[in-house]
C-alpha cells in the first residue's frame, strides 16, 4: 500500500515521519523522502512561494517517479511505502503559483494533468493539521502567515470539493501523540500493526 503525508508548511510531518521511522525499523516500510526539498538541494531551484515553472515541473516529475518506482519496489519486495508529501501538495502549490503570477497557465496544466493521473494512486493520505502546530523557521521553509493560510485554504478545496484527490484523507489533529495514534489506527483497519 502507498501512504502518504500531506499539508502545509510547518504542520509537523516532519515529526510524525521521523517518529516512526526510528520505531519501525522492523516493520515492512520504506520511506520516501520529501521531494521538494530534494528539488532545491538537488537543482538548486527556488521553493514555495519563490518557485517556478521549472521548480513545479521537477517537484511534479519527482512525485511520478515516487509512485511508479516504488509501486514497483513495492510489489517486488511486499513493503509498504511511506511518502513525505505527494501529488496534492504540488497541485496545491501549483495553484498558488499560478494565481500569484508565479507560473505559466501551460506549466499548471501539465501539473495539473500529473494531479488526475496520480490522484487515486495512493491508498491513505494523512492529511497534518495546522491547529497546535507553530509556524517555525527552519532555513528552508517559508515562514510567511499569509502565504500559509492561503495553501491551507487550497488544501481545504481539493480535499473537500469537486476537485477532491481520490485516495482516503485521513486528519492528524492534536498533540504528537495524538496523532501517532490515529495513524496507528488507520493502519490497523488496513492489517498493519505498528509501535509508537
Amino acid at each position: 500500500m502507498i501512504f502518504s503525508f500531506t499539508g502545509a508548511q510547518s504542520t509537523g510531518k516532519t515529526t510524525l515521519l521521523n517518529h516512526l521511522h526510528k520505531c519501525n525499523g522492523d516493520y515492512p516500510f520504506e520511506f520516501v523522502p520529501e521531494v521538494t526539498r530534494l528539488v532545491m538541494r538537488n537543482y538548486e531551484m527556488p521553493i514555495n512561494e519563490k518557485g517556478d515553472d521549472l521548480t513545479q515541473l521537477l517537484i511534479m516529475t519527482e512525485h511520478v517517479r515516487n509512485v511508479f518506482k516504488h509501486r514497483a519496489d513495492r510489489i517486488i519486495r511486499g513493503t509498504h511505502m511511506i511518502f513525505d508529501r505527494c501529488v496534492l501538495d504540488g497541485i496545491v502549490y501549483s495553484v498558488w503559483l499560478l494565481k500569484n503570477g508565479k507560473i505559466s497557465r501551460e506549466c499548471y496544466n501539465a501539473c495539473s494533468l500529473i494531479y488526475k493521473k496520480l490522484q487515486d494512486k495512493y491508498d491513505v493520505i494523512f492529511y497534518t493539521s495546522p491547529d497546535d502546530v507553530k509556524l517555525v523557521d527552519d532555513g528552508e521553509r517559508s515562514i510567511d502567515k499569509g502565504f500559509r493560510n492561503d495553501i491551507l485554504e487550497l488544501f481545504d478545496v481539493y480535499m473537500t470539493g469537486p476537485r477532491r484527490v481520490g485516495a482516503e484523507i485521513v486528519e492528524l489533529k492534536g498533540t504528537v501523540k495524538e496523532r501517532l495514534e490515529t495513524v496507528k489506527s488507520t493502519l490497523a483497519k488496513h492489517d498493519i500493526d505498528i509501535k509508537i
